[in-house]
């Protein structure tokens, strides 16, 4: 049984893909954690910063790093973050317990061995993997490559699948998993990231989250003020919170430190439990708070739209519920989102965000026994049964969940292309409903059973 790393874990091995553009990087890093995922964060700006996620390779777990396309050519109109993406991505790479250098198959180019140059003084940390080699093809000239000086390379498909087990097993071989760690969620601080554009009132929040509310702060000593912005206890849990630079349009993100803030505010993302998206609420939302909720979304946190400086806001009847309805309809399939008033700066409505912060970080981390999953299942089924028709028939044999904080299951079909999105849906639907997973995304997997064709995501 595979599953996925639940972020319970610590200290992890840092396992980095590199290559230029278009070798297949991001195919790979979706095939290693058995997910489709967006590892390019639509956040203008930032698409091209080094994203990760933890996952189990070879049944060990791992943090797996995706970086940009490295582009040593300057040619062709350069791209003026180009150089920061350089950057960015060789400090990853210094940071890595593993590199896998993806190169792919009959297309070497300059640039490709200007890079392999470049990492020839982390030779001790580098594992080639050749990749687009499906069924055999141009494997003689994968061969070739050892006359670079590498001891070993690994011709694969990312696309197909061809070989990755092989290469899994050769990435565990070469790690250390003597410093992982694991931790129960009961004693780990409930780590908060505010997002949202600038000028929304986060920082504020923040303040008055870990300096300001003396009913629910206390000051915990050995804050790394690099990381977490601040910490506080409330109703006796640790919080920790991470303020975050404003995230921009990408035509105002043009100096350095700026692009790094933004990097930040993304990575936030990835160490947090639970995001709470600041709008001003006499503004309104944007198209850019769409995009900020969709990455969250995608990495399975916990999110929580605050309207801040609801205190402004003229008192009329129904004004919260109208406003609500245009939050629904703007986020579309968020329905499941708190949306909570909250003045940061007189400090109403705090103390509530905070509790739903707590239900919120309970579920993620809430796991559903299999036995007690497939008793549901089965009640599901009855209720709506699959589709009967020649083309559209399939019968699910079973489920798991595979995964918590984020939560993820896995249902095992006949036939999983014709499990329809609809018929997906009803099933992430159920288990909010059913299993108490009401406030928080769902990962919703349909894998082939025994004997069955390929599944989806």
């Amino acid at each position: 049984m595979e599953f996925y790393a639940d972020r319970k874990y610590r200290n992890l091995p840092v396992v980095v893909l590199a290559g230029r553009p278009t070798v297949g990087k991001s195919t790979l890093f979706n095939r290693l954690l058995r997910k489709r995922r967006a590892i390019t964060d639509p956040a203008p700006g930032v698409t091209r910063d080094a994203v990760g996620a933890d996952t189990f390779i070879a049944g060990k777990p791992v943090r797996l790093i995706d970086t940009g396309g490295f582009k040593l050519d300057r040619d062709e109109l350069p791209d003026p973050l180009d150089d920061l993406v350089v950057e960015r991505t060789l400090e990853t790479l210094k940071n890595a317990d593993l590199i896998i250098l993806i190169l792919a198959a009959g297309e070497l180019t300059a640039e490709d061995e200007e890079f392999i140059e470049l990492l020839r003084p982390l030779r001790e940390r580098l594992l080639v993997a050749v990749n687009k080699t499906e069924g055999g093809r141009r494997e003689e000239d994968a061969w070739n490559l050892l006359s670079f000086g590498f001891d070993r390379v690994y011709c694969i498909s990312a696309e197909h699948g061809d070989h990755i087990g092989d290469l899994e097993e050769a990435i565990a071989g070469r790690l250390d998993f003597s410093r992982v760690t694991s931790g129960d969620a009961e004693k780990r601080p409930v780590r908060i990231a505010i997002l949202g554009k600038p000028n929304t009132g986060k920082s504020t929040l923040s303040n008055r989250l870990t300096a300001k509310t003396a009913s629910i702060v206390s000051d915990v000593p050995g804050t790394t003020r690099d990381v977490v912005e601040g910490s506080f206890v409330f109703k006796d849990r640790l919080f920790q919170v991470l303020d975050t630079a404003g995230i921009r349009r990408k035509t105002r993100v043009t100096e350095n430190i700026e692009y790094y803030s933004v990097n930040r505010a993304i990575k936030s993302i990835e160490d947090a439990d639970i995001v709470f998206l600041v709008i001003d609420a006499q503004e309104g939302f944007s198209e850019q708070d769409k995009k900020i909720s969709a990455l969250v979304h995608d990495r399975g946190r916990g999110i929580v739209f605050v309207l801040n400086k609801w205190d402004l806001m003229p008192e009329l009847k129904n004004t919260f519920a109208a406003v609500s309805d245009r939050i629904r309809f703007f986020f579309g399939k968020m329905e499941f989102v708190p949306i909570l008033p909250v003045s940061a700066a007189a400090g109403t409505g705090v103390e509530k965000l905070l509790q739903t912060a707590l239900r919120i970080y309970r579920q993620l981390n809430r796991h559903t026994d299999t036995a007690v999953l497939n008793k549901a299942l089965e009640k599901w089924l009855e209720e709506y049964p699959p589709p009967t028709g020649p083309q559209t028939r399939f019968k699910i044999k079973y489920a798991v969940q595979t995964g918590d904080n984020p939560v993820h299951f896995v249902f095992f079909a006949s036939r999983p292309r014709a499990v329809s999105e609809a018929y997906t849906a009803y099933l992430r639907n159920r288990i909010r409903k059913d299993l108490g997973y009401s406030l928080i995304p769902i990962g919703v997997e349909i894998r082939p059973s025994a004997g069955s064709g390929p599944g989806r995501s």
